[in-house]
Order: structure tokens, then sequence, then C-alpha cells
């Protein structure tokens, strides 16, 4: 059933309004720093089985709850000494820790799947910070796209994919760092479950050689599926030398004559701030049937997870 989706500005008036719909069981997607999140309330089964309709989000894929910092977090998740020096470094921002949950975390079992495990970010973002405050209490929030499309970094990216299946759309204008939060689980050793906005170096510096977990067939964490982020036209990677028709995405000086570039510079963070909307860009270029191709992109530091999201753009659907 199509609904009326509202548009709402990050003034004191669309703030409360967004909260009072998120208190009645419905959908706001709000800006992060990463992408665009669908929120609802993490402890209403109700409204949280509402995100994965909108979506059309398999339920077996986790989501993670925001959460305004580490005493709301610690409500959730069991922290050691250990997660709590990680989070006290590295939030707010564009970095999830999976944990313990917590017996009487009260959240619904569809936010964890199931999992004796809870994934929780503290969001950097002024506008998600002052809508978490006004609401009160954790918030889950996956991408706010259709599941598996390509995420959203701006709010008509949102209203584009959702408009008409969610309550509200809360504008907090571009989203700076553009790619999704590097997910680290911490019930164990140190392990990499997603690659995202905090390049993994930065996290190696702190705790040491980390591992690299996660399941695409039974994922303990958001973005493991094999196929994501995908835009409708089939993408090729590490491409030098387009064939005729196919769109051309470069990277770095080497791409002249590319019909789009995630950096001419070659700059890593410009790179993945642009990841999304050129991928947009490009799939609106390339027409029913095209092809995107994407020049090589270093894999270190946020070229990790750019080229994570490349990969599984590329993946058989």
């Amino acid at each position: 059933m199509r609904i009326e989706t509202e548009d709402l500005m990050p003034t004191d008036a669309g703030l409360t309004r967004a909260a009072a719909i998120l208190r009645a069981g419905g959908l706001v997607a709000m800006p992060t720093e990463t992408v665009y999140g669908l929120a609802g309330d993490a402890r209403n089964g109700a409204a949280v089985a509402r995100i994965f309709a909108a979506k059309a989000r398999p339920t077996f894929n986790p989501l993670i709850a925001h959460v305004t910092g580490l005493d709301m977090a610690e409500t959730l998740a069991i922290f050691d000494d250990r997660a709590r020096a990680v989070a006290a470094a590295f939030w707010p921002g564009a970095l999830t820790l999976v944990l313990p949950l917590r017996a009487d975390a009260g959240l619904s079992p569809l936010v964890t799947a199931g999992l004796p495990t809870v994934a929780i970010r503290c969001p950097a973002h002024s506008v998600a910070q002052a809508l978490l405050r006004a609401f009160g209490g954790p918030l889950a929030a996956p991408s706010a796209n259709p599941s598996g499309r390509v995420s959203p970094t701006r709010a008509d990216h949102v209203r584009q994919g959702l408009g008409g299946r969610i309550d509200a759309v809360l504008d907090g204008g571009p989203c700076a760092v553009g790619i999704e939060s590097t997910i680290l689980g911490l019930e164990g050793a140190p392990t990499l479950l997603r690659p995202g906005g905090v390049p993994v170096e930065a996290l190696e510096a702190m705790l040491g050689p980390i591992g690299v977990g996660g399941d695409a067939h039974k994922p303990n964490a958001p973005g493991q599926l094999a196929s994501h982020y995908a835009p409708e036209a089939g993408v090729r990677l590490g491409v030098s030398a387009p064939a005729d028709g196919e769109v051309w995405v470069g990277f770095g000086p080497d791409s002249t004559g590319a019909a789009l570039s995630l950096s001419p510079g070659g700059d890593l963070v410009e790179a993945a701030a642009a990841l999304f909307q050129t991928l947009r860009d490009a799939d609106a270029l390339a027409g029913p049937g095209g092809r995107i191709v994407f020049a090589p992109v270093p894999d270190t530091g946020l070229g990790r997870a750019i080229n994570d999201r490349l990969r599984r753009a590329a993946a058989p659907r």
C-alpha cells in the first residue's frame, strides 16, 4: 500500500515531527555522515518489520542499532575495556562494533536476526544525533534504499527508491563520507566484517593485526551479501581501456577521456564520497542493457571499502 512520504527539514519542528513518527512505529530516513539510514524504533518489532518490508530486505540480514553514545550503547551490548577504548577512539564516527547482546537489551530480535550479538554505531552527523536525542532511544537503521541497490547519499536518492513506502525523509544534505561504516567484530579476536568509512589501517594501529570474517550466506553483520549496491546496468571492474558503448568511470590522472571519474586527482576520500552518486550517474548514461566499467582503484585505506562495494555491485544477481 502506497503512503504519503513527508519531507522534513532538520529544524526543531522537523525533528519533533520525525521523533513523533518514530514513537508511533513509523519509519524516517535520516542523514548520517556515511549514507542515509532508514530509521525505526529498534525496540518495536512491528516498526523493525516495516523496515524489512519497505526495503524488501531478507530478514536473516541483521541491522545496525544507532545510539547517542557509549552510555546508550552499554544498555544494548556487553562492552569490555577493549571495546570501550575503541569506542572512545572512533565514536562518534563511521565505525560499527559487533558485540555480545545484553539479555535485557529489549531490542526486537529482528534487529539482530536472532544472533547473540548486536551491531551498534554512534553516528557523527549532527542531524542524526539530534534525532536520536529527540527520540530518546536506539534506532535500527540500514541504508535507506531498496535492498541490494545503490545506497543513498542524498535525500533525493531516498525519495526515488522508497518514496511512498516510508513515512518521512529528514533532509540533512549530502553525506560527507559517502560509503557505509566499517564493521568491526569484537566479541572475540578483532575481525573486520565490512570495510567502510574508517580505514582498517587506523584500527590496526590501535589493535594490531585484524582478521577478516563474514559470510554471504549467514551474515553476522550488514553488507555481507554477495550482490549488493547494484545499479541496473552491468558492472565490470579494473578496466583501463573500455569497449565501445561502455560507460567508463575513471580514477586518477591516467583515466583521461573517461565519461565520469571518482576522483580525477586520485584522492580516495573524494572517491568514497562520490562513489554512489557516480554509480547512479553512470547508470543513467548506460541506459537499459548497458554496461558500466571502472578503472582500477588502489586497495588501501578507503580504497578497500570502495573496491568492496564495486565487487558486490559487479557480482552476479
